[in-house]
């Protein structure tokens, strides 16, 4: 499906965590389309960030602001009055939950409960999609993709809270949406990658860190399996959910976006093409000590995405961190990041059509 530019031109458009690696990219992609966006976050995560290297503040309303505070999110909401609501706010990190699992609870929980609850009194508001991940599902180290009717769990407190998140949208969803007409989805992506991204215990990030710096990159689990895609395909995803939401609340269901299963490879492989790309001084190797627990497979099954949204992935593996390592490339020269995001994302888009 490609996505229809007449629906998201001039349409008001909220976004939560728009500070962060993704909803950097999304409000670049939502500009190029024309939308009108209001962004509601805590300041960017990181320094440096996307958001302030492309001076994203000056391309929407920019709000800052904690989603766990329900009068600011209310505020920011009305003054918005949304027909679509895209929410990416949250704590997103593994190793980051075992430190403070309960401001990981505080922040996806209850934050999503405080803009679901402010969203279902807006009267013009045609669809919600919250954003989630792939590792809401209950690992048991099968090996086997996850389809959307697989069992809830999440082993850590981050992957557990963004299954009960799972669960608060869909009550949220039978008790107030529906009988409104207002479509609310969840969207289950995997391991995101692109260029922008400074976040601590990330892979490209930490491996763009240890290179710049003629430092050997130390890794975890060089055999742990993750479903690599690039930032843009998961985005692409939401936005063409949100447009069948729009449509028709009955898409109001769980949706994985993934990459083909040839492209769940394992951490040291994809390092090793990260080595090759990056160039000379680069290397690796493996951190023997003691880490905290993370599933040692993950792969989706994306074929409802597929037939009933007409969604799929468009770069392989190859090309999605060919893509990556040359916006970090040109960062790290100094060049003009900000149009060679554009042009990413313009060109992406027109993949879309093919």
């Amino acid at each position: 499906m490609s996505l229809t530019s007449s629906f998201w031109s001039g349409r008001r458009v909220f976004v939560t965590g728009h500070t962060g690696f993704k909803g950097s990219w999304l409000l670049v992609m939502l500009q190029v389309l024309g939308a009108r966006v209001t962004g509601y976050s805590l300041p960017p995560p990181t320094d440096p960030s996307m958001f302030d290297l492309l001076d994203l503040g000056q391309t929407c309303v920019h709000v800052i602001g904690d989603i766990r505070d329900l009068r600011s999110l209310e505020r920011a909401i009305h003054d918005c009055q949304p027909e679509i609501v895209l929410h990416l706010a949250a704590q997103p990190l593994v190793r980051a939950s075992y430190v403070d699992p309960l401001e990981t609870y505080s922040s996806n929980v209850m934050g999503t409960a405080n803009l679901l609850d402010a969203c279902r009194r807006i009267a013009g508001l045609e669809a919600i999609v919250a954003i989630t991940t792939d590792k809401c599902y209950e690992n048991v180290g099968l090996g086997q993709p996850f389809a959307e009717t697989d069992r809830l769990g999440g082993f850590d407190p981050y992957s557990n809270s963004k299954a009960c998140c799972e669960l608060l949208i869909s009550a949220y969803r039978d008790s107030f949406f529906q009988a409104s007409g207002k479509g609310l989805a969840s969207a289950r992506a995997g391991n995101v990658i692109g260029g922008g991204d400074f976040a601590a215990d990330r892979l490209i990030p930490d491996a763009v860190r240890a290179f710049g710096s003629g430092q050997t990159l130390m890794i975890r689990n060089p055999l742990a399996t993750r479903p690599w895609q690039h930032v843009l395909e998961p985005l692409v995803g939401y936005l063409c959910l949100a447009e069948k939401l729009a449509a028709n609340p009955s898409f109001g269901e769980g949706w994985n976006f993934g990459p083909c299963f040839e492209d769940a490879q394992p951490v040291g492989q994809v390092v090793s093409q990260l080595v090759e790309l990056w160039g000379s001084g680069a290397s690796w190797q493996h951190d023997e000590a003691y880490h905290p627990h993370e599933a040692q497979s993950l792969q989706l099954n994306c074929a409802k995405a597929e037939t009933r949204l007409n969604w799929k992935p468009r770069l392989n593996l190859t090309q999605a961190l060919e893509m990556s390592m040359e916006w970090y490339h040109v960062w790290h020269q100094s060049g003009d990041i900000a149009a060679l995001t554009k042009r990413q994302v313009n060109e992406f888009l027109c993949m879309q059509s093919i």
